[in-house]
């Protein structure tokens, strides 16, 4: 006997593009097979690193006969008071304007905030760059679904480079009071191209003057240049010149600003989920109501946030040794991907492949966007066993000096058929 149900009428979804690559590849039984798809940091061997400082706290932490009580709601103090300090820097950190909660990696600071916003903001639209990471989209179509999701203009494809005057008329001629805009703090993904400092304070000034609220998803700090104060420099711009100052004429103030960080690429700790979400108000709007109200959003959610990473990241931070064998670490993971990159870059001119190839050095972190259609990028695949996202996106970590010239060839394969 059969019973009818609603959820039978549900379609059966695919796996989130990503994770669908992982596992196709781990199935290829092709021995050159590459894995260019994961954006997760491999050493030279292809293989997981765990970072030199991590292992010595986790080493550390195991001698401490440390329980496993939960941590209170918004988190770790400790953890967030340094999560603070390296996202802000120290005198930065210390304003009253400033709320923090520990979060599930960025993507839990990331849903977090969308489902803040929605609540709590009501903005009418949600502008997401074009490309972007995947998963922006998804979280604001569950977190927001009445808010109109919007794209800017990001990249150009005729120049491999920032579509500046694109993003910035976008918002100046479509952004509404209280609309939010997603930026990416560093390392954009999946371009890996990110605006001057000249082009960051234009930015600025147009959300200022419309009054938009900011959401930074802030995924590589240090990863990306291999300094973590160089990677924070937009942020630090944005609150310093907006949300720093009580004399600020109101008319000049965007209407809020969430940071969301993580620590899975620049920590290596991509299982443990640890992750930050920083609340900055306007300077004379106290935060604690709406922090009041992320904390509520948290227990409805997950309760309380994870341990032992949160104590990683703490003990790192606030080791003077610890935190300068960090900073060689994210300074090791910065230098080979960008040594990868002129590798790459280097076959793909020595073999004659077809087209300029000087963008792939301009971009950076993880990440390059190849400008390579879906047709070139599925017979990368099906014929040469190199997986990518369909969008050309190459993570840059899957490889290494035994592969990148059987890559390139491939590369230029497809760029010769097509």
């Amino acid at each position: 006997m059969t019973y009818p149900s609603i959820l039978s009428d549900l379609p059966e979804l695919p796996l989130a593009e990503s994770f669908a690559l992982t596992e196709a590849y781990n199935l290829d039984t092709f021995p050159e097979k590459v894995n260019l798809g994961q954006g997760v940091y491999r050493d030279e061997e292809c293989q997981s690193w765990v970072l030199p400082s991590v292992r010595s706290a986790e080493e550390f932490l195991h001698q401490q006969h440390l329980n496993h009580e939960y941590l209170p709601i918004p988190g770790a103090a400790p953890f967030i008071k340094e999560a603070q300090n390296l996202v802000f820097g120290p005198q930065l950190a210390q304003k009253e304007n400033i709320r923090s909660v520990q979060t599930v990696a960025g993507t839990g600071a990331n849903h977090l905030a969308a489902l803040f916003c929605a609540r709590y903001l009501r903005p009418k639209n949600v502008f997401i760059s074009d490309p972007t990471w995947d998963n922006h989209q998804l979280i604001w179509e569950t977190a927001g679904p009445g808010i109109e999701r919007k794209l800017y203009p990001y990249y150009d494809p005729s120049t491999r480079s920032l579509h500046f005057d694109g993003m910035t008329a976008e918002l100046e001629n479509s952004a509404e009071e209280n609309d939010v805009v997603i930026l990416h703090a560093c390392a954009h993904n999946p371009t890996g191209i990110d605006p001057t400092q000249t082009q960051w304070k234009k930015i600025a000034e147009i959300v200022a003057k419309k009054r938009l609220f900011v959401v930074f998803d802030s995924a590589y700090q240090g990863f990306a240049s291999g300094d973590p104060d160089a990677d924070a420099w937009a942020i630090r711009y944005f609150y310093s010149t907006f949300f720093g100052d009580a004399s600020l004429s109101t008319s000049a103030i965007p209407a809020g600003m969430i940071v969301c960080q993580s620590f899975s690429k620049n920590f290596g700790l991509y299982g443990e989920r640890i992750g930050a979400l920083h609340l900055i108000t306007p300077p004379s709007v106290s935060p604690w109501g709406a922090y009041t109200h992320l904390v509520r959003l948290i227990r409805s959610e997950i309760s309380c946030p994870s341990l032992f990473g949160a104590r990683c990241v703490h003990t790192i931070l606030t080791d003077l040794d610890l935190r300068s064998k960090w900073i060689e670490d994210v300074k090791t993971m910065a230098s080979r991907i960008q040594s990868v990159r002129t590798s790459l870059k280097s076959e793909l001119e020595n073999i004659g492949a077809q087209g300029d190839w000087d963008y792939i050095e301009r971009q950076i972190g993880m990440f390059s966007y190849t400008g390579l259609s879906k047709i070139q990028v599925h017979r990368l695949k099906q014929v040469h066993h190199i997986y990518m996202l369909e969008n050309g996106r190459m993570s840059l970590s899957g490889l290494n000096g035994n592969n990148v010239a059987y890559v390139a060839r491939a590369i230029k394969d497809v760029v010769d058929r097509h």
